[in-house]
């Protein structure tokens, strides 16, 4: 489908697609697609950030490719590889059927029918449903150099394989870029996007979002993990439990069957919402028990 022609439309839009967001939200997305630039996603782990690119592949009918960063990522593992295997299998090949031009297998073992495309490659071809999203995950986790790389890719939308050439996108792709922030990304990559800080939800967006993701979890219920899992965010903990875990916590919570929040079955899930023994030690037992009281004392009326 063509972008969309209001801030309101990509707020529906999204929403139908499972995603609850603000106005602030929806207005960078509107404006990273009316301009056509990449946009630039910061915040703490499980808050939504990758969501946002599945959604909006979602919403616009375009195919969702996803660089993965992570720590050693170079240019070439990004765009290309050779396939070797198959390139060694098609020498044996031609050296036992006597096959001794060199030159027109070398262009044949470096043409396309070896090239594994990977994807800031696989997002520069046509596609015949519109340019595709291309989610650039956990940029942070990456160096100095693959940024330096990325700007220069996301700054013409071409990459160059030496054998091959140049291949330039007939249609610059949707790009999202995100980061935890365990580092800064360097100012001229961010100066190329729009930028936005993906913060954790309010109390009435997060049941919203609950809602949208586990329509199955009763209200009560629902308010209640809301409560119990924002309190959590206020401790002294090492890993603050993001509205990924919230969603993982509630569909733990309805295949146990549970109604209320308790003490107990607190205790006996940590597991779905905090990630470190320290943190679960922490919390577990009486911890617990004044966490869920004080949570639900925000739900009194009055």
């Amino acid at each position: 489908m063509n972008n969309p022609a209001t801030i309101d439309d990509v707020q529906k839009l999204l929403s139908e697609a499972g995603y609850v967001c603000g106005r602030p939200l929806a207005t960078v997305v509107f404006l990273s697609l009316k301009l056509g630039r990449p946009l630039f996603l910061e915040g703490e782990a499980g808050v939504g950030k990758t969501e946002i690119a599945k959604a909006l592949a979602l919403m616009l009918g375009r195919r969702l490719i996803r660089l993965q960063c992570y720590e050693g990522l170079d240019a070439a593992s990004a765009v290309y590889e050779w396939n070797f295997p198959a390139q060694m299998i098609a020498i044996r090949t031609a050296e036992a059927q006597g096959n001794a031009d060199r030159e027109v297998l070398q262009r044949e073992l470096f043409g396309p029918d070896y090239l594994v495309e990977r994807p800031l490659l696989q997002a520069m071809r046509p596609d015949e449903h519109g340019a595709p999203v291309l989610l650039i995950d956990e940029l942070d986790r990456t160096d100095e150099p693959f940024e330096a790389f990325l700007l220069e890719a996301l700054s013409d939308f071409q990459v160059t394989i030496p054998e091959l050439g140049t291949i330039k996108a007939p249609e610059p792709p949707i790009v999202i870029l995100t980061s935890n922030r365990t580092r800064e990304v360097h100012d001229a990559l961010k100066r190329r996007c729009l930028y936005h800080w993906v913060d954790y939800p309010d109390f009435a967006r997060e049941v919203e979002i609950l809602h949208a993701r586990e329509p199955g979890v009763a209200e009560t219920l629902s308010r209640e993990i809301v409560a119990f899992v924002q309190a959590l965010r206020t401790e002294d903990i090492f890993k603050k439990p993001g509205v990924a875990e919230t969603i993982d916590w509630a569909k733990c919570l309805l295949a146990l069957d549970v109604v209320d929040l308790s003490p107990e079955v607190i205790s006996d899930t940590l597991g779905a919402i905090l990630k470190y023994q320290d943190d679960i030690a922490k919390i577990q037992g009486s911890e617990a028990a004044r966490l869920l009281k004080d949570a639900k004392a925000t739900l009194e009326p009055g």
